[in-house]
């Protein structure tokens, strides 16, 4: 264990934070924040396991663990029946604004950078288009902001990473000459089909299955507290598992496991969600450490104006636009509206996206759009983390 400086370190900024994280919690400094910050630092010394570039296999396997984890329990904090009665807003915004927003961007992208391949673009706006709650925490988390406004922000996220999956897949399929000579417009109706069918299916199932059984065997007395609490990794992989098995979305699965989780018991339920938020949050945490002592570094020598033209695009208009068009006739004022629009934040997922991407195709080559994604997602941990906070206060003076 000593002789890997990664684990010492991670350690020391868990207990570090955390012994600020209730002050933290009501300041502009977030814990991505910290941890990109300081990898960033890091990556200046010389330290053989930092140095590893993002295929390293550990990376990919640690950001998909966190990005199940992270849906499941984003899913399980659902209110069910409140998301049935008012369900129009995040259809609105999956349906209208998600597909929107891939366009626009890769719209944007094509003449802002004319000397990269068409479907290289294409891939950078699908890997920007997903968000991520967690990044602005206090939005999803804090009483002030209303819970309509709450769960939507929450259940788009949840699920916009998932449905962003397929068409990011088939970009990778053309550009790395797995698709072979024409793209097959059969074969890939029916992969997404496939992703969007046994996805739901099988994660709703394993859910239910799995929450209903560790809920009859607690009520039995077979189960204790610490194995209730495990539940949650257990369901949230099965689910993953099964489903990438049968060629569904493993991430959708995930996120409609913890939906339909089948524990009624209040208690059992807080159990296996309080668990899943610390596990997921250890892996977030180290995400954005190696985000930052990895993939800031190789894209600093490729930022340019264009870099940054797109990136402020993408976290405003490329986001805030087909989130308005969306809720046209939706009955929200315009400050709800452009709430929504302006937390977008690119993270876990658009990382893990890249990643994948990285190891497919490798970054010679690839720089720019390595390197447009990674500010994208390092302008966002700031921007939103910064105004998480502030910007969710604004609800209680008229509200």
């Amino acid at each position: 264990m000593t002789e890997h400086p990664m684990f010492t370190l991670i350690a020391m900024l868990i207990l570090g934070y955390g012994l600020f994280s209730k002050l933290s919690s009501r300041s502009v400094i977030t814990a991505p924040m910290v941890f990109v910050t300081v990898g960033l630092l890091i990556s200046f010394f010389n330290i053989d396991l930092l140095l590893q570039n993002p295929k390293a296999s550990y990376v990919k396997v640690l950001a998909e663990l966190t990005l199940l984890l992270v849906l499941f329990v984003d899913a399980s904090t659902i209110d069910r029946a409140k998301l049935k009665l008012d369900r129009s807003l995040p259809l609105r915004l999956l349906g209208i604004g998600l597909p929107i927003t891939m366009i626009l961007g890769a719209v944007i992208a094509i003449p802002l950078f004319p000397d990269e391949p068409v479907w290289a673009l294409v891939l950078l706006a699908f890997i920007l288009s997903p968000t991520d709650a967690a990044l602005g925490q206090a939005v999803v988390t804090g009483e002030q902001v209303p819970l309509r406004v709450r769960q939507t922000i929450n259940v788009e996220s949840g699920l916009n990473d998932g449905i962003a999956l397929p068409p990011i897949l088939v970009c990778l399929a053309v550009l790395s000459g797995e698709a072979g000579e024409g793209l097959d417009f059969t074969y890939w109706l029916g992969f997404v089909a496939k992703q969007f069918v046994f996805g739901p299916i099988i994660g709703g199932l394993v859910g239910w299955i799995g929450g209903t059984l560790v809920e009859l065997s607690s009520k039995r007395g077979w189960m204790n507290h610490t194995y209730q609490m495990l539940a949650s990794l257990a369901i949230a992989v099965l689910a993953f598992s099964l489903a990438e098995s049968l060629h569904g979305n493993g991430f959708i699965a995930a996120y409609f496991a913890g939906l339909m989780l089948g524990t009624r018991t209040e208690a059992i339920r807080e159990r296996i969600r309080e668990f899943g938020e610390a596990e997921s949050q250890v892996m977030v945490l180290c995400i954005f450490l190696l985000f930052g002592m990895i993939l800031v570094p190789i894209s600093l020598p490729y930022w340019d104006w264009r870099a940054l033209v797109y990136a402020l695009l993408s976290l405003t208009v490329i986001r805030m636009f087909p989130v308005a068009l969306s809720l046209i006739g939706s009955g929200l004022n315009q400050k709800t509206i452009w709430f929504i629009g302006w937390f977008g934040p690119r993270g876990i997922a658009s990382v893990l996206y890249l990643l994948m991407a990285v190891i497919m195709l490798g970054t010679e080559g690839n720089e720019r759009i390595i390197s447009v994604i990674t500010l994208t997602v390092l302008l966002s941990i700031f921007v939103h983390g910064i105004t998480a906070v502030p910007f969710s206060k604004l609800f209680n003076k008229n509200e």
